[in-house]
């Protein structure tokens, strides 16, 4: 799998269990084993946990290879490792106390947005004909 795949596969993943302040930094230059870090925080324990899942099996799914996660058991800060891509899904609180854009910053690498998915043309149906009453219908009366 492609490192643009890769990273953009996992960025996809977060934003489908909601994750948000999602930044991808470019470490290539930096002397590093690995070429992208993947920041995104979660509003509870429970949601960076099923972000942190939700990677794993995605890019699992995708064919990627997981080499380790660590920090799942308190899920305040837990970190997938995925070779060249390393996920780091916080807490708020935490994210802002270790504060890892100052330590990975630098820069930031732009994605393109995915290619837009086509939704199927809504027709309109058309109007049944109002069924005609059955019977004769009743006489009206002259008025005078």
């Amino acid at each position: 799998m492609e490192l643009k795949e890769k990273q953009r596969a996992v960025v996809d993943a977060l934003e489908d269990i909601k994750g948000y302040d999602i930044v991808v930094y470019n470490t290539a230059a930096l002397p590093t084993m690995f070429e992208r870090v993947v920041i995104a925080s979660g509003d509870s324990n429970r949601q960076v946990k099923a972000l942190a899942d939700h990677v794993q099996q995605k890019l699992t799914a995708l064919g990627a290879r997981v080499y380790g996660v660590e920090g799942a058991k308190t899920a305040e800060w837990v970190l997938v490792d995925l070779g060249d891509v390393v996920v780091h899904v916080m807490h708020p609180t935490v994210r802002s106390f270790y504060n890892l854009e100052e330590i990975w910053g630098g820069r930031e690498v732009k994605l393109k947005a995915p290619p837009a998915k086509k939704k199927p043309v809504a027709r309109k149906k058309k109007a049944k004909p109002k069924p005609k009453p059955r019977g004769k219908a009743p006489r009206r009366r002259a008025r005078r």
